[in-house]
């Protein structure tokens, strides 16, 4: 069937979504391009390693996992990641900011300055707006701030991200309407610290970038890959890692975090066939995108 790739994951770059591939191989993705592979006959998913490092077990791992890696493997790359909490001495400037992803689903983060808004794209970040700039321990402070003394979570499951793009408003207005707020209310607590610039509320809205304006309602979400089953289908519409494809099954999710650890294929002339799960119609479900 082919040369097998490993993907390494989906990124975000000025140009939009972007599939990474180990060896250094970019797959830039559009609107209306097919979106194609299969996994390799009798193929087993394995741990995708941490910080560069492959694992040293070549552990399989569940083909549901978005993580992709053993306990062990997961481990470390939580310890060595800002995230964690446990590097205070990077010296490069980070930014704390507000992220919503739908009604009543706002959360504070920082990121690197550098970096600009590309984590808040990976995150699926329906709109955002700086709160400020400075060392990486001053936006830390700023961040817990904001927990404890307006209850503002720093994560939220991403299944709830992908629900709540249920029921977006329709104009930047409304759907900035709670950041706009709550960054008013975060300016004003006393305890900021002095090394950190504040930034004035200005927000940017993903719903053209990730195609979601006017989107087709999704019906399913992929659940896992399998040995030989294969995808393909129009990409439509993209946030954060997932993709949103038209298939002959219809609008179908694929979070690409489900790729990592497989060895891919080219699809040939095969159907779409790995197991998927069916959108569920409630309140909280999400029909715009995924």
């Amino acid at each position: 069937m082919g040369q097998a790739w490993s993907c390494s994951g989906l990124r975000w770059s000025a140009e939009g979504p972007v599939l990474l591939w180990d060896g250094g191989r970019r797959s830039a993705l559009t609107w209306g391009k097919r979106v194609a592979f299969a996994v390799a006959e009798g193929g087993v998913r394995t741990c995708v390693g941490a910080r560069g490092h492959a694992c040293p077990l070549g552990a399989p791992v569940p083909a549901r996992s978005t993580g992709a890696r053993c306990e062990e493997c997961a481990r470390l790359d939580r310890a060595h990641s800002v995230a964690a909490d446990t590097l205070a001495d990077d010296p490069r400037p980070y930014r704390v900011y507000l992220a919503w992803f739908g009604p009543g689903m706002v959360k504070v983060g920082i990121t690197a300055a550098e970096r600009g808004p590309a984590r808040l794209l990976e995150q699926g970040a329906v709109c955002f707006t700086w709160l400020g700039t400075g060392p990486l321990m001053a936006a830390r402070r700023t961040e817990e701030l904001l927990r404890a003394a307006l209850r503002v979570p720093d994560r939220i499951p991403y299944a709830g991200k992908r629900a709540a793009r249920a029921a977006l408003p329709a104009t930047r207005e409304e759907r900035a309407a709670e950041i706009v707020g709550l960054h008013a209310r975060a300016v004003a607590l006393s305890g900021w610290p002095e090394s950190l610039d504040p930034a004035p509320c200005r927000p940017a809205d993903h719903m053209e970038v990730f195609g979601l304006t006017g989107a087709s309602a999704a019906v399913g979400e992929v659940a896992g890959l399998v040995a030989g089953g294969a995808v393909s289908g129009e990409l439509v519409a993209a946030a954060g890692p997932d993709l949103h494809l038209l298939t002959d099954k219809g609008v179908v999710v694929l979070d690409t975090r489900l790729l990592t650890g497989w060895d891919l294929v080219p699809a040939g002339g095969l159907e779409f066939a790995v197991p998927v799960r069916a959108r569920k119609e409630t309140a909280a479900a999400q029909d715009g995108l995924f």
